[in-house]
């Protein structure tokens, strides 16, 4: 019997999830292992889980956008995901759903040599991802200045993160009177600039981008987006979403699994997967 994991969302066709996942269950010998992609609208989120767990055979999944926050209701949140209020992995054996997205985050923070504490971070959306990386760092003791195209929106976010999560040193801006501010970081949680819309960017024209910031960029695909080439172009730091994507991923595999994950063959199946959908 093949054990089945995957990713839902709507959609999912971009994600090379399948590549790192599948090239680690061969890379350990876990033939009997598989890692698919199941597209799920968001107004059949409950059913669809239901069939998945009860008649699909699988053993558990990730959530994407936009369903992070919606498949909340039918699994049981750890400590963690509740206090974010977003989940991104889903073990179907206890019911359980937690947020790998913060460790993936953090740990790659570590990895470029970023340590968030005492930083001004400009963080830019209001979604599951945001939730996730605002928990992240302001939990690591830095000063956070949200923005998103409907500030009512993320208001309500942070109120909710203040109330599950205890954050403090949070705040939300109209970009402007955010550009204005002293940046460090800027962390983009949006999917504007994500294939197949690479000529999109979530700063809006007309607002002067921050000189020499480092901007972590969530988008994996394109490598590079609209929002990496402003942030150079204007003396600035950037990495891509890479290598989140790969760690949260390495966390789920782990927890699905029992075993360690391995880094080096899962980063380097998205790599080649990442070249593969380019061309």
């Amino acid at each position: 019997m093949v054990n089945k994991v995957g990713l839902i969302g709507w959609p999912v066709e971009h994600s090379i999830s399948p590549n790192m996942h599948n090239a680690a269950f061969w890379a350990l010998g876990m033939t009997d292992w598989s890692y698919e992609l199941v597209p799920i609208p968001p107004d059949i989120v409950g059913k669809s889980l239901r069939t998945l767990r009860d008649e699909g055979g699988f053993v558990g999944v990730n959530v994407t956008v936009p369903l992070k926050q919606s498949v909340m209701p039918y699994v049981k949140p750890d400590e963690r995901a509740r206090a974010i209020g977003a989940v991104n992995t889903i073990d179907f054996r206890d019911g359980s759903g937690t947020n790998t997205d913060v460790m993936g985050f953090l740990d790659d923070l570590k990895a470029n040599g970023i340590n968030p504490a005492g930083m001004n971070v400009l963080v830019l959306g209001a979604g599951g991802a945001a939730r996730a990386a605002i928990y992240g760092l302001a939990r690591s003791s830095a000063k956070v200045t949200v923005v998103n195209r409907t500030i009512d929106r993320a208001r309500e976010m942070v109120t909710e993160l203040v109330a599950t999560a205890g954050i403090q040193n949070v705040t939300v801006e109209m970009l402007d009177d955010a550009a204005e501010q002293p940046i460090d970081l800027m962390v983009n949680c949006t999917s504007v600039g994500m294939w197949p819309n690479v000529e999109e960017s979530p700063w809006i024209s007309g607002v002067p981008f921050p000189r020499g910031i480092t901007l972590y960029e969530m988008v994996y695909r394109p490598e590079s987006t609209m929002l990496m080439h402003q942030a150079i172009s204007r003396g600035g730091h950037v990495i891509g979403g890479l290598g989140m994507l790969v760690r949260q991923g390495a966390a789920a595999f782990e927890l699905w699994t029992g075993k360690a994950a391995p880094l080096d063959v899962m980063f380097e199946a998205a790599r080649q997967a990442l070249v593969a959908k380019s061309k």
